[in-house]
């Protein structure tokens, strides 16, 4: 029983593995570039399983950033998994242990959230094993092949590869923007607090992990104030019906 749930969640993370693989790529080649070692990079990947907070955290020690920056940092940006922790942690079966609870929260991301809360029934320890071990694979082994590659390739062919990272942002943030007015704000917003922070007098000379933690925060406040989300009076009580 439990090596077929952990086959099944080996299956589910699959295609998780091949995105986590392509995106890691180009931070194996980001982090090659700024200057870290190779074995450096790898054992990030393989310890943090986290995009925008691993580039942001890898900026920062290349930087020669604080620990106190560094933390709060990471903090702000995956304080999200909280709460899909709290959510995955009412889908586990209840024999589940804390050793096992706490080795899943090591790969609660986006991507194994979705894939996990829309898995039918509960969530049993080999399941959730298998469903993180193949992107931490894909995640892992794309990191170790960007940094191999930018090894071996021509500097000024792996200066140009440095690029896709920010296309493949580009690539996720502008098709919700031209759709959603609270989006395009963010994105607006954000762009201008970092030119601020770039140029103006007396904001310029903060650190580089500091202006992300001001930043995120301002813009998620603000975004938050001006677009809440508004819940439908009819979707409530048509659930209220369900309910009783």
């Amino acid at each position: 029983m439990k090596k077929h749930e952990f086959t099944t969640g080996v299956r589910d993370g699959i295609p998780i593995c091949l995105g986590y693989f392509s995106v890691s790529v180009a931070f194996g080649m980001t982090a090659v570039l700024a200057g870290m070692p190779m074995w450096a990079a790898v054992l990030i990947s393989l310890t943090n399983l986290t995009s925008a907070g691993q580039f942001a955290g890898a900026n920062l020690l290349i930087a020669g950033g604080g620990m106190a920056q560094l933390a709060f940092t990471t903090l702000i940006i995956n304080i999200r998994y909280f709460l899909m922790a709290l959510s995955v942690s009412q889908k586990v079966e209840r024999r589940m242990t804390m050793k096992q609870r706490l080795a899943i929260s090591f790969g609660i991301t986006d991507e194994i959230f979705a894939v996990s809360m829309q898995h039918e029934g509960e969530l049993s320890a080999a399941y959730m094993a298998g469903l993180i071990f193949t992107p931490i694979i894909g995640w892992t082994g794309g990191t170790l092949m960007g940094a191999v590659a930018t090894s071996v390739m021509p500097e000024a062919l792996s200066s140009a590869l440095g690029i896709a990272l920010y296309g493949m942002f580009i690539a996720i943030v502008i098709p919700p923007a031209r759709e959603q007015r609270s989006v395009l704000f963010t994105v607006v917003f954000a762009v201008l607090a970092s030119l601020a922070f770039s140029y103006l007098p007396g904001l310029k000379e903060l650190g580089s992990g500091w202006v992300i933690i001001i930043i995120t925060i301002i813009v998620s406040a603000a975004a938050a104030w001006l677009f809440p989300r508004e819940v439908q009076e009819e979707e409530t009580d048509d659930a209220l019906r369900e309910e009783a």
